[in-house]
């Protein structure tokens, strides 16, 4: 004989069936009691309140999007675990659009937890960027960046999926590139390069953009002499990509 599931289970799978049919507004405590078939105290004394149960279905949602992010392959250039990182991010808004909307679209004083959480993975990549003299601007600068373009545009999408077929295709990746050229260095190095000699050239390389971007103490002859051994370190064949 198969047990059947626990009430908080049922509760669960009530509340995002009832999301996905229809939306926030069909989540209710009668709703939610008469779906999973059990009382509306069971619900309080497992959850505390409606706030706690929809923060454990987001919790529940997000669960297979953290971990399809956390084993993407580590790759010797962050900049493209960021690219992967983002089209990852629209690919599971646009695959569960309620749950979604749930985390990112209901104005709150406090972030879900999942959220912190997805903000803390991409956080780490952006770091390993930064380490890698990738940046053109702060850690948090970056990632803060890059998470408020991402939920714009995923929730952009579920927002057209609605209203009709989407408008702009191709949003995404436009608005990934542009966000990620504005603070990541893009750098063509030689596949033959190690690994240590491919981060010093993106220091390298990184250091000239901020060197032509930003106003600095140096006179014109240090600069020059500075943008000279930069050069060196980066070797002919680390460059800014076109």
């Amino acid at each position: 004989m198969i047990a059947e599931n626990p009430p908080a289970e049922r509760i669960l799978e009530a509340t995002l069936d009832l999301l996905r049919d229809g939306g926030r507004t069909a989540v209710t405590t009668r709703a939610v009691s008469a779906r999973a078939g059990v009382q509306a105290q069971t619900i309080y004394r497992r959850f505390g309140d409606m706030r706690g149960l929809l923060d454990a279905v987001v919790a529940r949602g997000f669960t297979g999007f953290l971990d399809a992010k956390g084993a993407q392959p580590s790759d010797s250039d962050p900049v493209e675990e960021l690219r992967r990182g983002w089209d990852l991010h629209i690919a599971f808004a646009r695959a569960n659009p309620a749950v979604y909307a749930l985390m990112y679209g209901e104005p709150r004083t406090e972030a879900p937890p999942a959220a912190r959480q997805v903000y803390d993975v991409l956080r780490g990549i952006v770091s390993k960027a930064a380490a890698a003299g990738r940046l053109k601007v702060p850690v948090d600068a970056a990632a803060s960046m890059i998470y408020a373009a991402g939920v714009g545009v995923a929730l952009t999408t579920i927002v057209e999926s609605h209203v009709g077929p989407a408008t702009d295709t191709g949003l995404s990746a436009r608005t990934r590139d542009a966000i990620l050229d504005a603070v990541t260095v893009t750098v063509t190095v030689s596949p033959g390069r190690d690994d240590e000699s491919r981060t010093a050239a993106w220091h390298a390389v990184s250091l000239q953009s901020m060197l032509s971007s930003s106003a600095t103490d140096f006179s014109t002859g240090e600069t020059a002499l500075l943008k000279e051994w930069l050069n060196r370190i980066a070797g002919a064949e680390a460059r800014p990509a076109d």
